[in-house]
């Protein structure tokens, strides 16, 4: 049994007393991540709660050999996807679903549509594979097995319009910014 496989099954009696899911538990570089969630989103207060709770249970047990740093925190609106539960929760979501070596295309990004025991559907935006365009090709049936790495994309809309902020630091003329950091003589 893996490290995180034994800290998940020591946690997870915890999760249900708090009414949060455990969404992932990942040990990397000395640092314990356990991700939770619930309907509607996690406040602070609740991530400071469970990880009161779980603190002395994994002292308690020791796990990891070591020290460590336990991190408890919410998936986040870009989240990386490694399970069918993180897929299934992340039907309708825009994705990002990069293959492993040897297939012809290897990244996909679009929406996640559906997601069975052995496979994801994925509606892409054609131009967006790998930069090729395949207009004709809108729906890709992508195998788990095939999945080196996935996670959800925001789309955080618009970015600034180009030359915004140049056109108002611009409005100040650079000989009075000079004057106003050049102390006055009497």
């Amino acid at each position: 049994m893996s490290v995180t496989d034994t800290i998940i099954e020591l946690l997870e009696p915890v999760f249900g007393t708090v009414e949060v899911e455990l969404v992932d538990v990942e040990y990397v570089g000395g640092v314990l991540r356990v991700t939770i969630d619930q309907d509607g989103g996690i406040p602070t207060d609740t991530l400071a709660q469970v990880n009161r709770l779980i603190s002395p249970i994994l002292d308690q047990h020791d796990p990891i050999p070591g020290r460590y740093t336990l991190e408890v925190s919410s998936p986040g609106v870009e989240r990386r996807l490694n399970s069918e539960a993180h897929y299934r929760r992340a039907i309708g979501e825009n994705v990002i679903v990069k293959l492993f070596p040897g297939h012809l295309h290897r990244r996909y990004r679009g929406e996640l549509v559906e997601v069975s025991d052995d496979g994801l559907v994925v509606t892409v935006d054609a131009v967006e594979i790998d930069g090729i365009d395949l207009p004709e090709i809108e729906r890709y049936e992508i195998s788990v097995s095939d999945v080196a790495k996935a996670r959800t994309v925001f789309d955080w809309g618009p970015g600034p319009k180009p030359g915004k902020q140049k056109k108002a630091q611009s409005k100040t003329p650079k000989s009075k910014q000079a004057q106003s950091k050049t102390p006055k003589s009497k």
